[in-house]
């Protein structure tokens, strides 16, 4: 009975351990099946949702209502493999953090590039990181917002084909990216930083 009672406590630790050890963060960059993608490849990276955020419409759907919603993805991450920063300075250099109409061939405000930040904390690192591109393009004005984070609402039912849409569709996928001048800027913006 004893021993019962210390695996049983042994597993909860564990299992508070386990969680204690990811953390989220939520990023919008214009498409999100190219966010998810492009940060599924990140070591320290175990998850990568995308979805809708920022606006005040309740479940807001693809093909229906999004007005007022970011595409973004929720990222779970291993802070001990990637920080926070780290996260940031990989997000930067997927966007096109002067284009204040959208990203790359997707336009309108859905498509709009923004940090949301959960804490005071993560609002000062990711106000530093933006500080240090500015400073980089001093002659440009970046226009990426650092917002509050509100709810995050996973794409879900019938549209959850954009879920992993990059590796379940990867011909489709390169065509729209390619097509989309995606890779193109971001090697015009950052170099070989963009690694595309």
């Amino acid at each position: 009975m004893q021993s019962q009672r210390i695996l049983i406590l042994l597993a909860l630790l564990l299992a508070v351990a386990g969680s204690a050890q990811a953390d989220k963060a939520i990023l919008a960059g214009g498409c999100f099946w190219c966010m998810e993608s492009d940060f599924e490849k990140l070591p320290g990276v175990t998850d990568v949702v995308s979805g809708f955020t920022g606006g005040t419409l309740r479940d807001p759907t693809y093909n229906g209502n999004h007005e007022g919603h970011y595409e973004a993805v929720a990222i779970t991450y291993d802070p001990q493999q990637v920080s926070y920063r780290q996260l940031l300075d990989y997000y930067w250099v997927q966007i096109d953090p002067f284009d204040a109409g959208g990203q790359f061939c997707d336009r309108g405000d859905s498509y709009l590039s923004a940090i949301f930040v959960a804490n005071a904390g993560e609002r000062a690192i990711a106000e530093e990181s933006k500080r240090q591109v500015a400073a980089r393009f001093p002659k440009q004005t970046v226009v990426t917002p650092i917002l509050a984070a509100s709810t995050f609402y996973p794409i879900k039912g019938d549209e959850s084909y954009h879920q992993d849409y990059a590796r379940n569709n990867p011909v489709r996928y390169q065509y729209y990216r390619w097509g989309c001048g995606r890779d193109q800027r971001l090697k015009q913006l950052w170099g070989e930083k963009a690694g595309h």
